[in-house]
């Protein structure tokens, strides 16, 4: 294959790479618009976003073809797949914690349950502490 076949096909590769990553990230734009709570919001503005993100950036690469702007493109994206879960999901958890979120829209509501175990929990040690005689 020729140098300018190679740059060509590595051309095309990299413009679909940008164009897949524009539309999710778009398409996640438009979820934080239109869905209707704050759960729903939270894994829109994580899952493809991030996605969208990976696919720029692998387009990026494709398009420059330089290695030390591969390294930091790399680091981009691996620092993006740690931070935006654990983000989204404190996120999540305080919003639920504060009453932001409608529990009509839950299909499986698992953390009420163990909040409800955890603060009978707690009354349970409390009231042990009580009745402990002084020292």
């Amino acid at each position: 294959m020729s140098a300018a076949t190679t740059t060509t096909v590595l051309d095309v590769l990299a413009s679909l790479c940008l164009l897949g990553g524009s539309l999710l990230t778009f398409a996640a734009a438009v979820g934080l618009v239109r869905f209707p709570d704050l759960l729903a919001r939270t894994h829109v503005a994580a899952k493809p976003q991030v996605l969208g993100l990976i696919l720029m950036l692998v387009g990026l690469s494709l398009r420059l073809r330089t290695l030390q702007v591969l390294w930091v493109l790399v680091l981009v994206a691996g620092f993006q797949m740690l931070t935006s879960p654990v983000a989204a999901h404190m996120v999540s958890r305080a919003g639920f914690r504060t009453g932001k979120v409608r529990h009509d829209l839950l299909v499986v509501d698992e953390l009420s349950r163990d909040m409800e175990v955890a603060e009978s929990e707690i009354r349970a040690e409390v009231s042990r502490d009580d009745e402990r005689p002084a020292d």
